[in-house]
């Protein structure tokens, strides 16, 4: 399986270079056999990993965890990829071509973040896609972009920084035990957990938490995402949420694990779960009253963040299942609804919601699908949200923390009000102006039907090596061997 993983980690970046080397059309056409290519090796390495981890020198190394983060990020790349297609139609070749450069290495830097198997690697990939998508949040180039993504750098550099701090705590603690030569492999940190020094591993494990948590999105760390997700290329605004702030929470969870290993669970859990539950309040309370539908959905996003926190806060393993099916679903559901949302902005030419009237009719399919992704996004059934929601709060329950169960069933019912009420007035709210129904583009459907399968298919009945993959993957953040 050597060749698939060094396949996944070259593919982005050759076609990357050949994307600004070559024609819009070309660009776009390499993008999307490069987006399915490196989807189908992802779904070729799922047997692989549930049959046991694979490693190559000390530097890469692919198991259940990891896989379950790349089979997410690679879904978004070959969806988005396509959506790209009709979504930058009638811009300037310079345009696309800079854009498909900048893409294509961001989505290679988040697919090279979950195979790196030491967490110095892992920090350096993390810190690639910082600065990418930085500068794709730039590449509209208005004042708007420009300040989005200036703020963006600082505060992710400051959280990056801090993540950064971490990992040198991290190797404090394992040269403790492992000798100076120790690299930082994630592995043998875990295998020795018990050995290792609790001071060090204790802000190893806090530092990481608020120095990812920038990227992730986790109150209070989270204030350059509403302005990034909004002035970014729908495309980018898509990747960033369903696939970035998935990529950064997996950084979480390594030292996650070796924290557990090394002071048990009960303190790892508890952070989390305090930072879980000011993102979920926080993010429910704003989804009211936004004019933006991509800050809305912005909003969103750090709603679903606190949630993975603290379902993995309850520890129990039905919960842990949900949080790895709940990455799989948000990365289908949260790409959906930017992707939808982008429609609507090109038909409307505005982001502003005050704008946008009678989308079930002026948008026949967009209109809808986009309706359809919002109740996946609330969790409706049979949606995979609802599955995987429905398993951390029974995990919750099960494992004794009614209180942040309950608190985490009415927090999402807030913010399903929030979002239904904003989305219904933007769908169902007439216009006096007779307008022509009529789609931006076939290329901006597609994809969005593709991701509706996916979480139907992720609610209804997820096929069984995927539940295997998530089993083990579980397994794993429990510390099982």
């Amino acid at each position: 399986m050597l060749g698939v993983i060094l396949a996944i980690l070259v593919l982005p970046l050759a076609v990357a270079i050949a994307s600004f080397l070559a024609p819009a059309r070309v660009a776009a056409g390499i993008t999307i056999v490069s987006g399915i290519a490196c989807f189908g090796l992802v779904l070729a390495l799922i047997p692989h990993a549930t049959r046991g981890a694979t490693t190559y020198l000390s530097y890469l190394r692919a198991d259940s965890l990891s896989c379950v983060f790349l089979l997410a990020t690679a879904f978004l790349y070959a969806a988005v990829a396509v959506y790209a297609a009709g979504y930058l139609k009638g811009r300037t070749d310079r345009y696309a071509r800079r854009f498909y450069l900048g893409f294509n290495v961001f989505a290679g830097a988040m697919l090279a973040a979950p195979l790196m198997s030491s967490l110095a690697l892992l920090w350096i990939a993390i810190e690639v896609t910082t600065v990418v998508s930085a500068l794709l949040v730039a590449i509209e180039d208005t004042d708007g972009a420009a300040e989005a993504s200036w703020k963006y750098v600082l505060i992710a550099s400051a959280g990056l920084g801090l993540a950064l701090l971490a990992t040198i705590f991290a190797y404090y603690a394992g040269a403790q035990v492992l000798g100076a030569h120790s690299n930082l492999a994630i592995q043998p940190l875990i295998s020795v957990g018990s050995r290792l020094p609790k001071t060090p591993v204790r802000l190893a494990f806090l530092l990481a938490v608020l120095g990812y948590g920038t990227k992730v999105g986790l109150v209070p760390v989270h204030t350059w995402l509403p302005d990034a997700h909004s002035e970014a290329p729908t495309p980018v605004s898509a990747m960033l949420s369903g696939a970035l702030l998935a990529t950064s929470f997996y950084a979480i969870l390594r030292f996650y694990q070796i924290a557990a290993a090394t002071l048990g669970s009960g303190f790892p859990r508890g952070t989390l779960l305090v930072f879980g539950i000011a993102s979920l309040l926080l993010a429910s309370l704003y989804v009211f009253g936004q004019r933006d539908v991509k800050r809305l959905l912005a909003y969103s996003s750090v709603e679903h963040m606190g949630i993975l926190a603290i379902g993995v806060s309850f520890g129990a393993p039905v919960a842990l299942a949900g949080v790895l099916l709940h990455v799989l679903a948000h990365a289908a559901a949260k790409g959906n609804a930017f992707m939808g949302a982008g429609v609507f902005t090109v038909t409307y030419g505005t982001k502003q919601m005050s704008a946008m009237r009678d989308g079930l009719r002026l948008l026949p399919w967009s209109g809808p699908l986009f309706l359809l992704s919002i109740f996946a996004l609330s969790a409706f059934p049979p949606s995979g949200i609802f599955r995987s929601e429905f398993e951390i709060v029974a995990g919750g329950l099960g494992h004794g923390d009614y209180a942040a169960a309950a608190v985490l069933v009415v927090v999402v019912t807030i913010a399903f009000i929030g979002l239904a009420t904003s989305t219904t007035n933007v769908l169902l709210s007439p216009v006096p102006a007779e307008q022509a129904p009529g789609e931006p583009s076939a290329w901006m459907v597609v994809p969005v039907l593709a991701g509706l399968a996916v979480l139907v298919l992720l609610g209804v009945h997820p096929p069984g090596e995927l539940t295997n993959l998530i089993t083990q993957a579980a397994a794993q953040l429990r510390g099982a061997p």
